[in-house]
């Protein structure tokens, strides 16, 4: 992963931590740890396109 896109990940959180967490954990992070979190705080964003616009269907 690029070294420029972790720092921003790392600014952009720690100006708005995540509930639960403060500016000092996210500064303590390692690099995979913080894209850790970062995947699992989004992972449902890519979910959102397979679901349709009516939700889920059941045939």
């Amino acid at each position: 992963m690029d070294p420029k896109h972790i720092e921003e990940l790392r600014q952009t959180y720690m100006q708005h931590p995540p509930e639960g967490m403060t500016t000092k954990d996210i500064r303590s992070m390692s690099d995979d740890d913080l894209l850790d979190m970062d995947y699992f705080l989004h992972e449902e964003d890519d979910l959102d396109d397979e679901i349709g616009e009516e939700g889920f269907y059941l045939f």
